[in-house]
């Protein structure tokens, strides 16, 4: 099958750890931002980085989750939580430098997960769904854990969800096309990650209920 031969188990699993090294930075640095200590530093690490593929494996039926029983996604965590906990960057830049590491993670978990979802036998829609929330899992967990409300559902916040829709519908577009190669792949996650850093720069959003008459406090 052409989709296994361009993402072998090698490749998959250097997508996915590179996926849940960006993801864990950006946790830890929030986690930074939010004067947790090192265990805490550690844990939002790992859970911004496993949450979402630890979902989309119980989803498609691979159990144990590979963050059970792969160590090196276990450990590539907390060597990020490492790397911040000593060289985090001045106070001022952590809000930014959070925001370009969870840019970089969206883009590469909606490709990972919506291939690795694809090659378990789900349709082309089920698949997308589950890059989508591959992507966004780490991220709304890692902001609940911080008692933050999830960036994701939060109207005053720029486009976090739509770049990796985007992204996951890149791929099973080149899927169902049979155009899906390395390029391609990695244009999607280029696409997804740009996508989501021109939102931040220009506060693209998404609208709210039509004729919306809230008498609630915008805050």
């Amino acid at each position: 099958m052409q989709l296994q031969q361009l993402f072998s188990p090698s490749v998959q699993h250097a997508l996915d750890v590179i996926g849940i090294f960006v993801f864990a930075i950006s946790g830890a640095l929030l986690a930074v931002r939010k004067n947790f200590d090192v265990f805490g530093i550690a844990v939002l690490a790992e859970v911004t980085a496993l949450g979402g593929g630890l979902f989309r494996d119980l989803v498609i039926g691979a159990v144990p989750p590979a963050a059970f029983t792969d160590l090196g996604y276990f450990v590539t965590p907390l060597i990020a939580a490492l790397v911040v906990f000593f060289l985090h960057p001045h106070v001022e830049r952590i809000q930014a430098a959070v925001l370009v590491f969870d840019a970089a993670g969206l883009g590469l978990f909606c490709v990972s997960g919506t291939t690795k979802a694809y090659s378990y036998g789900l349709g082309l829609t089920a698949s997308a769904t589950l890059g989508l929330a591959t992507a966004v899992g780490g991220g709304v967990l890692r902001d609940v854990l911080a008692n933050e409300v999830p960036s994701l559902l939060r109207w005053d916040r720029d486009l976090y969800a739509v770049p990796a829709i985007v992204g996951a519908t890149m791929i099973v577009l080149c899927i169902r096309y049979d155009a899906l190669t390395p390029f391609t792949s990695g244009l999607a996650v280029v696409t997804a990650f740009v996508l989501r850093l021109l939102a931040m720069r220009f506060h693209w959003r998404a609208p709210r209920a039509w004729n919306r008459r809230s008498t609630v406090r915008e805050e």
